[in-house]
């Protein structure tokens, strides 16, 4: 953990240097998913099976690769009572906020007499990649399968790694309406949805966090299929006074600490005793936490005290442009209305980042690594797309007619000026 005092001389050349330490993948992990990327572009399931086999030690067969109905609703009824009412509640809360979300079309005509408009309208299919390696994650179900439904997606295909599926996870797809789950994870299973795999057929779009390799296969695929986004470790900020609790604070820090070695966690505080108080609590959980190996090498390596005056908070904030910020404290607006690069905001002591993880409604697939600068968390707007009406008649048509042969003409493009210019009424 490095500790960054504002009024440091060197704090700026310091702090630039932290924020541009690579957390990310080794530089094998990219060759390696090419490999498998040509593979199962050329050899379809069987590659797909093989790697499963290889990788995931696990033998499956083509009657066995799709999760059954049967399967899916036996698992899901394993799930306990009060993990299934947990997944029911947050699924309402994130349908309710995402549908607030839908655009309207538009349609006017202009002063030329133009209509012009435009429609939004769902995409046909679309993968769903679900983690299995760390642990089980039904709300990564909910946060990308839920506003695709909303969005009103044909077809949702989800993919996870083979071995047990967890009951938590099978109820949240049955919450969520997916009832096509395929037994494959890493690479192989973002080719599988790009290029189709035997009876995986491809999809227009693949969203969900994974590992390096995951990650890696979307960057190579992108073009071949949509992507929401390019995931990385995970980031959280604290903006803390010393009113608050310290235990509190350490435990929002290892909130995205426990996801990842590589997860970044930095508390800024301007009281330095708090601070202190913070670091003791952070310790102490870490000696019970069953997630400290993770947390505590996320700690150590990625996570950071800044000591500064809270007026200067939305201006490092955004200097890190994090996945997540948390505003602890009485009346947060008046420093986070000042944020312009984050993931989503937290504000007041009472909301811990982990309730946008998971019942908020907000969604919990987040721009990482600095991408907040200029990309939003995932929306109804990922799996919708806006089409542009436009209709001329003859008189609006010569208005607009000549302007665009003159402008073809000029970019060296004359059979572009010749489809405006021939239906141009001849001058006599």
């Amino acid at each position: 953990m490095r500790r960054f005092d504002f009024s440091s001389p060197d704090f700026a050349q310091a702090f630039k240097a932290f924020l541009d330490e690579r957390r990310g993948s080794p530089a094998d992990v990219d060759a390696a998913t090419a490999d498998v990327l040509e593979a199962v572009r050329h050899g379809g399931l069987d590659a797909v099976l093989d790697y499963t086999r290889r990788f995931d030690k696990v033998e499956l067969t083509p009657q066995t690769v799709r999760v059954t109905a049967e399967e899916i609703e036996a698992g899901a009824a394993e799930c306990s009572a009060e993990v299934r009412e947990a997944i029911a509640f947050a699924a309402a809360r994130i349908r309710a906020y995402h549908s607030r979300q839908r655009p309207a079309d538009q349609a006017w005509t202009d002063e030329a007499g133009v209509e012009l408009g435009w429609r939004w309208t769902p995409l046909e299919a679309v993968g769903v990649y679900v983690p299995g390696g760390r642990a089980a994650y039904p709300s990564t179900v909910l946060m990308n399968a839920v506003p695709a439904q909303v969005a009103g997606v044909d077809r949702i295909a989800m993919v996870t790694p083979p071995g047990k599926l967890q009951p938590a996870v099978l109820a949240a797809a049955k919450e969520a309406g997916v009832t096509e789950i395929w037994r494959v994870g890493g690479a192989q299973a973002v080719a599988a949805l790009a290029y189709g795999a035997g009876p995986i057929q491809p999809v227009d779009k693949i969203v969900g966090p994974g590992n390096a390799y995951v990650t890696a296969a979307k960057r190579r695929l992108y073009g071949v299929v949509g992507i929401d986004a390019l995931a990385g470790p995970s980031e959280i900020v604290v903006v803390a006074d010393r009113d608050n609790d310290p235990d509190w604070i350490a435990a929002d820090l290892l909130s995205q600490a426990e996801h990842d070695p590589a997860a970044q966690s930095i508390l800024i505080t301007d009281d330095e005793g708090f601070a202190a108080a913070v670091e003791a609590a952070v310790a102490e959980r870490l000696k019970t936490l069953s997630t400290g190996q993770d947390a505590a090498a996320s700690w150590r390596d990625h996570g950071a005290v800044i000591i500064a005056p809270l007026d200067e908070s939305p201006a490092l904030v955004d200097a890190i442009a994090p996945e997540h910020v948390e505003f602890a404290m009485e009346s947060p607006e008046a420093l986070s209305d000042r944020v312009r690069h984050a993931g989503a905001i937290f504000l007041g002591r009472l909301t811990p980042e982990a309730i946008g993880d998971y019942v908020a409604g907000s969604n919990h697939v987040l721009p990482t690594s600095r991408a907040a600068r200029f990309q939003s968390g995932l929306s109804i707007y990922d799996f919708i797309k806006r089409t542009s009406i436009v209709k001329c008649d003859a008189a609006s048509f010569g208005i607009l007619g000549p302007h665009t042969a003159a402008l073809a003409q000029a970019e060296g493009l004359p059979a572009h000026a010749l489809s405006a210019s021939i239906r141009l009424p001849s001058k006599g």
